[in-house]
C-alpha cells in the first residue's frame, strides 16, 4: 500500500460532450506522487484536467483507467476522506450564520459533539486568527475572512491532508499573507498541504513543489527552487566619464559565468564601465510558460 499522501498512477478519465458529439480526454495517462508532510502546488491552463484529478482525489468523479490513492486508501474511500481537509473554489455559505455557528453545524455533520466540537472550533478559530469575530454574522465579513473560515472549516478534524482550490482567489496582498502564515504553521505541525491555484506568486512563495497539467498530461513536476535556480547573469555597463553612476547604462544578459565573465573582459577592453552584475534567475511563471509552450498564458481556476 502506498505510503505517499497522494499517489496517482496512469490516470485516465474521458468526458462524453453530446450535444457537441465529441470526447474530451481530461486527463491521459497522469501520474503523480505528493509526499507526506509536503507543500505542494497544482498548476494548469484552462482545460488542463487540474479540477478533474482534485475530483477523482476526493470521490467526486471515477476514473476511466488507472489508480488514485489518497494517505494510503483508495480514493473515494471514506476512511481516506475522515483525515481530508477540503476548501472549494469560491465556497459559499449562508450569510446568517456567524463563524461559531457555522463552524459548529460544520462540526457536527463531521460527526462531532459536546465539548469535544466547542474545543475544535475554538482551536480552529486560534488558527486563522479569528476568534474575535466568531459572534459576527459572515455577511459583515471581508472576503479574506470568509476565506480564513472556510479554511478553518476544512481543518476540523486535524485533518492530516489539506486540499485547498483557490484559498487567496479576491484575496487582498494582506490576507494572501495571513494565508500563508495560517497555511504554515499547519504545516509545520505536519499537515500535508495540497493548493490548486492560477495565482503563480502565491504557489511560488509558498509550496517547496509543483506540478504542471497540460491538455491532460503532466509537463512538468519538481522543486520549486530547483524548476527556478539561477538562469545567467545580467551585467550592467557604460561608458568610461559618465558622472552618475546608473546613466545611459546598457543592460547584457549571458547564459553562465564564463560567457559572462568573457563578456566583462571585451567591454573592459572596450573602455566601458562595469555598473552592475547580478544572478538572474527565472519565475515560476516563466518556468510554466516554457512547459506548456507558451500556448496558453491564462491559468484556470
Amino acid at each position: 500500500m502506498s505510503t505517499a499522501a497522494i499517489d496517482v498512477r496512469n490516470l485516465h478519465k474521458t468526458y462524453a460532450l453530446p450535444l457537441r458529439r465529441r470526447r474530451v480526454e481530461a486527463l491521459r495517462g497522469v501520474s503523480l506522487t505528493v509526499e507526506p508532510g509536503s507543500t505542494f502546488g497544482l498548476l494548469g491552463a484552462n482545460g488542463a484536467g487540474k479540477t478533474t484529478l482534485v475530483k477523482i482525489l476526493l470521490g467526486l468523479a471515477r476514473a476511466d483507467a488507472g489508480e488514485a490513492f489518497l494517505l494510503g486508501q483508495p480514493a473515494g474511500r471514506f476512511q481516506a476522506r475522515t483525515r481530508v481537509g477540503y476548501l472549494p473554489e469560491g465556497g459559499r455559505f449562508p450569510n446568517y450564520h456567524t463563524g461559531w455557528s457555522l463552524l459548529r453545524m460544520q462540526g457536527q455533520l463531521a460527526g462531532f459533539h459536546g465539548s469535544a466540537l466547542r474545543a475544535m472550533v475554538e482551536e480552529v478559530l486560534d488558527l486563522v486568527a479569528m476568534r474575535t469575530w466568531k459572534d459576527v454574522r459572515l455577511a459583515n465579513y471581508s472576503k479574506g475572512m470568509v476565506q480564513r473560515i472556510g479554511l478553518a472549516q476544512a481543518m476540523l478534524g486535524r485533518p492530516s491532508l489539506l486540499m485547498l482550490d483557490e484559498p487567496t482567489d479576491g484575496v487582498d496582498p494582506v490576507g494572501r499573507a495571513e494565508m500563508r502564515e495560517v497555511l504554515q504553521r499547519l504545516n509545520d505541525r505536519g499537515v500535508t498541504v495540497f493548493l490548486n491555484s492560477h495565482i503563480l506568486a502565491e504557489v511560488e512563495l509558498f509550496c517547496r513543489d509543483v506540478a504542471i497539467l497540460h491538455r491532460g498530461k503532466l509537463r512538468l513536476r519538481g522543486n520549486v527552487a530547483e524548476l527556478t535556480r539561477q538562469a545567467g547573469f545580467r551585467v550592467l555597463y557604460q561608458q568610461a566619464g559618465t558622472q552618475t553612476a546608473h546613466a545611459a547604462a546598457t543592460e547584457a544578459a549571458f547564459p553562465d559565468l564564463a560567457s559572462t565573465n568573457a563578456a566583462i573582459d571585451a567591454l573592459r577592453a572596450e573602455g566601458k564601465l562595469i555598473v552592475q552584475v547580478e544572478r538572474c534567475q527565472s519565475t515560476l511563471e516563466q518556468v510554466f510558460l516554457q512547459a506548456i509552450g507558451g500556448q496558453e498564458a491564462r491559468l484556470d481556476a
